[in-house]
């Protein structure tokens, strides 16, 4: 049996307070304390960059990255058994993914602009590419490991963001094998080689995608700096206002958010101020392309004509600047027609005119690398490859050509 527990007998009378506690007033500390809201700021940025990290398509990162680990092995086997020599050091190593255009942005993101000497013909490449070098420098203090690192940020980006737009019309597995289809195609070397092509598209890419959400602001900042990479950046102005016309279309309400479009122009002026500053002239580099670099704009024929010439010579040149070449231009054009039957209005558009940008010249130089600009084209591949025929083939031309590419690239050959 438990024994009860013996109740107290005192009570306090009901009206009379209860006694005050003094308050015990410590010595302030030596530092000042931290708040609750100062110790959760950190954990609150940690948290967000915990999801931002885990909310990343690993996946498409991986399969990328991996690409890019072949890439560099197979390209120095390949060098060592081309050439019979060895790499040597790393710096020699370094030296395999430097060359013909890749040369003048190591120099401009060492040197800047030059007005004389054979450096002074470099205005003719945009700034952009050779920036994003120098600042990146100034951490490894190594222009082409920067370059390298730009290009490797850059090219991720890209595939990342041609993923998230293909999704918004197409399955995954659609989005999935048009990246797939972009990092294996025979010109994708660019992509890993101190070129502009990364940088170029994933801004391009972005502005749509950005297009397609509505942000068009920051559509009409990524289009400007696609402008600061390479002239084709001036397309995605009839490109976007074909899309904003598309979606007037179907809406049939007016956004004064469209305007931003305008905004892409700005990076052809700063493009021309660039000129102007240099050499007091802003059109300076169309003075050096006519005069030094003999290339001058053409209707599409005169330079597809000289393609079919190239076919006449024998080895190398017919087979790279003739077959090679005149093959991407007649797929360009397929794809662009293609396009039109099959893709937005805004894709087509930018297929149409990139294409006639690149062939509107005398002579036609890298198609295989003006062909990679074309992104809608891997989209067209990917939904092609849904037979599984079409994707096998198109998978094993892709490889085997890239390493075709490869192979003379790292040899020393121009083919991009």
């Amino acid at each position: 049996m438990k024994k009860k527990t013996a109740r107290p007998t005192h009570r306090p009378p009901p009206n009379k307070p209860e006694p005050k506690k003094t308050p015990i007033v410590e010595a302030p500390a030596a530092t000042t304390p931290v708040t609750v809201e100062e110790t959760a700021e950190p954990a609150e940025l940690q948290d967000r960059l915990v999801i931002y990290l885990r909310r990343l398509d690993w996946d498409v990162i991986g399969t990328i990255l991996a690409i890019k680990a072949v890439f560099y092995i197979y390209g120095t086997q390949a060098f060592q058994v081309l050439t019979n020599s060895d790499v040597g050091g790393f710096g020699r190593w370094l030296e395999i993914w430097n060359r013909w255009d890749a040369t003048h942005y190591i120099d401009l993101a060492q040197n800047g602009y030059q007005t004389t000497g054979d450096a002074k013909y470099w205005i003719i490449f945009y700034p952009l590419f050779p920036w994003l070098i120098r600042i990146i420098a100034i951490v490894f203090d190594n222009y082409i490991i920067s370059a390298l690192i730009v290009v490797a940020i850059a090219s991720v980006a890209a595939g990342l963001l041609l993923k998230q737009l293909v999704k918004l019309d197409y399955s995954e597995d659609i989005a999935n094998h048009a990246v797939w289809f972009l990092f294996i195609f025979p010109g994708s070397g660019a992509l890993h080689t101190p070129f502009t092509e990364s940088v170029f598209l994933a801004l391009a890419i972005g502005s749509f995608l950005t297009a397609r959400k509505d942000r068009w602001a920051l559509a009409g900042l990524l289009g400007a700096l696609a402008c600061l990479t390479r002239i084709n950046g001036v397309v995605l102005m009839p490109a976007l206002a074909v899309e904003a016309g598309y979606q007037y279309w179907k809406m049939r309400r007016w956004r004064w958010q469209w305007l931003w479009i305008g905004f892409i122009g700005f990076g052809i002026l700063g493009y021309l101020l660039l000129n102007y500053h240099v050499f007091s002239n802003p059109f300076m580099f169309m003075t050096f392309r006519r005069e030094h670099f003999f290339q001058v704009m053409s209707w599409p024929w005169v330079g597809i004509k000289d393609q079919f010439l190239a076919l006449r010579q024998s080895g190398e040149a017919g087979v790279i600047r003739g077959a090679q070449d005149l093959f991407f231009v007649i797929l360009g054009l397929a794809g662009t027609v293609w396009s039109f039957m099959k893709l937005r209005p805004s894709y087509a558009v930018w297929m149409a005119c990139n294409w006639l940008l690149f062939v509107s010249t005398t002579f036609i130089l890298g198609a295989v690398r003006s062909t990679l600009i074309l992104f809608p084209l891997f989209l067209l591949f990917s939904l092609l490859s849904t037979r599984k025929v079409w994707y096998a083939t198109i998978t094993v031309w892709s490889l085997l050509f890239l390493a075709l590419f490869t192979g003379l690239y790292v040899e020393g050959h121009f083919v991009y």
